[in-house]
C-alpha cells in the first residue's frame, strides 16, 4: 500500500525546470478558483462567504437538494454526494494550488466536474458546461502529470543525494 502511495504522489518532472514551472500556473490558478470561488460557497472553510453561515467542513443547506434533482444514485444519498462533491472542490482545490496529493485531488475533481457537465449543466448548453469542462481537463492533465518539480509532492518523494 506504501509502495502505491509513493507512486501516486511522485510527480512526473518534465525534460526542463522551466517546463515545470510554465505547468505550474494552471495548477496554482484552478486551484485557487475551485477553492476560493467554487468551493467556499457550498462548503464551510475560513475564507467561505460570513454570509453562507458555514460551520467548518459543513455543506450550505441547499447543495443536496440540488444534488438530489440529478437524480438516480444522487437521489439515494444527497447528503453524502453533496459533501463529496463540495469537499473535491473546496479542499481538493487547496491540494492542486499547493501541489499535494496531486493525483488523487486531480481525480476527485475530475469526477466532481463529470457529475457537473453530464447531471447539472448538460441541459442548459454546451456554453454552460465550460467552467466544468476547464476544470475537467485541468484535472485529467495533473492526474497524469503531479505536481511537477513545483509542489509539496515533489518535496516529499524527491531522492536524498549526499554531497
Amino acid at each position: 500500500m506504501k509502495k502505491i502511495i509513493k507512486q501516486l504522489t511522485r510527480p512526473l518532472l518534465l525534460p526542463h525546470w522551466y517546463m515545470d514551472l510554465l505547468f505550474l500556473f494552471p495548477r496554482i490558478i484552478c486551484g485557487y478558483l475551485l477553492t476560493s470561488e467554487f468551493g467556499a460557497a457550498k462548503f464551510g472553510l475560513p475564507w467561505s462567504p460570513a454570509d453562507n453561515n458555514l460551520g467548518f467542513f459543513e455543506v450550505a443547506f441547499w447543495f443536496p437538494k440540488d444534488v438530489a434533482a440529478y437524480g438516480g444514485i444522487f437521489a439515494i444519498a444527497p447528503s453524502l454526494f453533496a459533501w463529496l462533491g463540495a469537499f473535491s472542490e473546496a479542499v481538493g482545490g487547496i491540494f492542486l494550488l499547493i501541489g499535494f496529493q496531486t493525483r488523487i485531488a486531480s481525480f476527485m475533481i475530475t469526477a466532481t466536474m463529470l457529475v457537473a457537465i453530464f447531471a447539472q449543466q448538460i441541459h442548459n448548453g454546451l456554453w454552460n458546461c465550460l467552467p466544468a469542462m476547464g476544470f475537467l481537463w485541468i484535472g485529467i492533465f495533473y492526474m497524469v502529470l503531479g505536481s511537477g518539480r513545483f509542489g509539496i509532492d515533489y518535496v516529499i518523494t524527491r531522492k536524498k543525494t549526499s554531497l
